[in-house]
């Protein structure tokens, strides 16, 4: 079966860095898009990141452009999320996210983030 853990959060001060971590199984990870995905205390999950197959193609929402950066190792059925330069309006629980071909959405358990002094 499909699972999806995220790893890496934590409490960063502003301006600091973190990498999360998603290992996936139970599927064909290197013919799967993967994404990023968080939702802040009170608010609609949002989309943060996506990256295709093959890792020749990502894509971010507009707040994280410049500063965040994911990235996938298909022989480790991993894919990652760099977030540097982190403001408090980054504080989330950051999820990992894959559809298969039947539209059928799979996420993680999620992995908090906090940024504050």
């Amino acid at each position: 079966q499909v699972q999806l853990v995220e790893s890496g959060g934590g409490l960063v001060q502003p301006g600091g860095s973190l990498r999360l971590s998603c290992a996936a199984s139970g599927f064909t990870f290197s013919t799967y898009e993967m994404r990023w995905y968080r939702q802040a205390p009170g608010m609609e999950r949002e989309w943060v990141a996506s990256i295709t197959r093959t890792g020749g193609g990502t894509g971010y929402t507009d707040s994280v452009k410049g500063r965040f950066t994911i990235s996938r190792d298909n022989t480790k059925n991993t894919v990652y999320l760099q977030m540097n330069s982190l403001r408090p309006e980054d504080t989330a629980v950051y999820y990992c996210h894959t559809m298969d071909g039947n539209s059928h959405d799979y996420w993680g358990q999620g992995t908090q983030v906090t940024v504050s002094s």
